[in-house]
């Protein structure tokens, strides 16, 4: 997408972050390794990683004002990180760093024959509590904010910043990769939910992704979107009616989406969204929710030039916080409409 088909930014362009930062060793073979083998990379780079920190910095790219709550330590990794994050235009004054300990890593393996990676974490130590948090930073962190985003850790910390943004009415944004603890007390609070492909049955055990996404938004009656994205299969959005839409015909949650999915032109490369009309949508066995349904394709990239897939659901969640903060409502949506 081209900048001058951006919508225009806000005045108020201030998101707050709350989640992981860490270094990322990203080292690119061939081929992912059998047990035992010794191989060498044909590539290696040592770049900042999390994902919060990850998103935040494609916020600040787009041109927000992102702010960021996370703790790093005072050794060479932490202190890499907020340089990175500072030269991005993320504001780390809020950051926790302790004298001792260390900050977060992790060994990622790009196979460029599969396009995947792989990721081995090691936690940051000591975890960032919210009694390292005072009051009157975390007053000064919600001030002018205009979106909170949570990516599921730091949750004792996490629900704290929660609390007190639902207390001032600021729209949150929850990331739901896995099933982490807390993040269910972290959902209770969610505006707007992303998901991993994977998270919306194994939360709910819907028989699939449709219906799942029905319990959620009749679970979580503070969630005006359901996001779940699907790699280079795009991503499916729920969002649920503001006035109800009581006159709104019912149909089967899955049969709306294969209809949309065959109105979808598979033959454009550039991100394209297809939503339905306002709409009760209905799953056997788990309810009825009205609303619209989207569908979003992603951007068809040649294998030659792919490199890895590291980050891009960080990057997705970035780019949400631009949309979100910059369309006039959810009626405008996240992705580009396609013309025809």
């Amino acid at each position: 997408m081209s900048s001058d088909s951006l919508p225009p930014l806000p005045q108020n362009r201030i998101v707050l972050g709350c989640g992981q930062v860490a270094v990322d060793f990203l080292a690119t073979v061939a081929s992912f390794p059998n047990p035992d083998d010794k191989i060498r990379s044909t590539s290696l780079k040592v770049q900042g990683g999390g994902n919060a920190g990850n998103a935040s910095t494609c916020a600040a790219r787009l041109g927000l004002n992102p702010r960021l709550i996370s703790k790093v330590s005072n050794d060479s990794h932490g202190k890499g990180i907020l340089e990175e994050l500072e030269a991005d235009g993320v504001d780390t004054s809020f950051f926790i760093v302790s004298e001792e300990g260390n900050s977060s890593f992790t060994y990622v393996i790009a196979d460029s024959q599969t396009n995947t990676r792989t990721c081995i974490h090691t936690p940051g130590y000591p975890p960032l509590i919210p009694e390292e948090l005072s009051q009157s930073s975390l007053l000064s962190a919600l001030d002018g904010v205009n979106m909170v985003y949570f990516d599921g850790r730091h949750h004792e910390t996490a629900l704290v910043v929660a609390k007190e943004a639902a207390r001032k009415n600021i729209p949150i944004l929850v990331e739901a990769e896995r099933e982490r603890e807390g993040l269910d007390d972290l959902l209770d609070f969610a505006t707007y939910a992303i998901c991993s492909a994977k998270f919306p049955q194994a939360w709910t055990e819907a028989p699939s992704v449709p219906s799942a996404l029905i319990s959620m938004l009749l679970r979580l009656p503070k969630l005006k979107f359901v996001v779940v994205t699907l790699g280079e299969e795009g991503c499916i959005m729920l969002e649920r009616s503001v006035n109800g839409g009581s006159d709104a015909e019912e149909m089967d949650v899955h049969c709306l989406l294969e209809s949309l999915k065959l109105i979808k032109d598979d033959s454009k490369t550039i991100p394209t969204c297809i939503s339905s009309v306002e709409t009760k949508l209905s799953a056997n066995g788990i309810g009825t929710i009205t609303g619209r349904l989207f569908v979003g394709t992603a951007e068809k990239i040649p294998p030659s030039e792919l490199v890895d897939t590291t980050g891009a659901g960080d990057a997705f969640i970035g780019a949400v916080l631009y949309g979100a903060r910059t369309c006039v409502s959810i009626k405008d949506p996240l992705f580009p409409k396609d013309p025809n």
